[in-house]
């Protein structure tokens, strides 16, 4: 049995399921907001990733799956080739750290606001 008090504890490795983790610190998805208008991943936040890929895994922030899931200001994509191409360098720059990354998909559904959405319009109820 562990102590709960065994801080080393969180920095042994561990293996979930098949993906071998160096420690057991998960940096949990955080919006920054970073990717500007057109919703695409860059070098600012690559270098935000880098700078936490001590951690065993990190799990990136919401990342919306088509302009209908559109709900916050300059938050990432991954609805467009474009988009992806972007992560690609993002996910290659953790990786050189030799960390998993995993990316939380996001659709606000109807919790969106019309703003952001073309003629104003609320997302479709489908």
């Amino acid at each position: 049995m562990i102590e709960t008090t065994d801080t080393d504890f969180l920095f042994r490795p561990f293996d979930l399921r098949e993906l071998s983790l160096r420690n057991r610190i998960v940096m949990s998805p955080m919006t920054r907001g970073r990717a500007g208008e057109e919703r695409l991943p860059n070098s600012l936040m690559a270098e935000y990733y880098t700078q936490r890929a001590a951690a065993g895994l990190l799990i990136t922030e919401a990342t919306v799956i088509s302009k209908q899931g559109i709900g916050w200001l300059n938050s990432p994509g991954i609805y467009s080739d474009e988009q992806t191409e972007a992560w690609k360098k993002v996910t290659a720059a953790v990786h050189n750290k030799g960390t998993p990354i995993f990316l939380q998909v996001w659709h606000c559904g109807r919790a969106s606001h019309s703003s952001f959405h073309e003629n104003q319009q609320l997302p479709a109820n489908r």
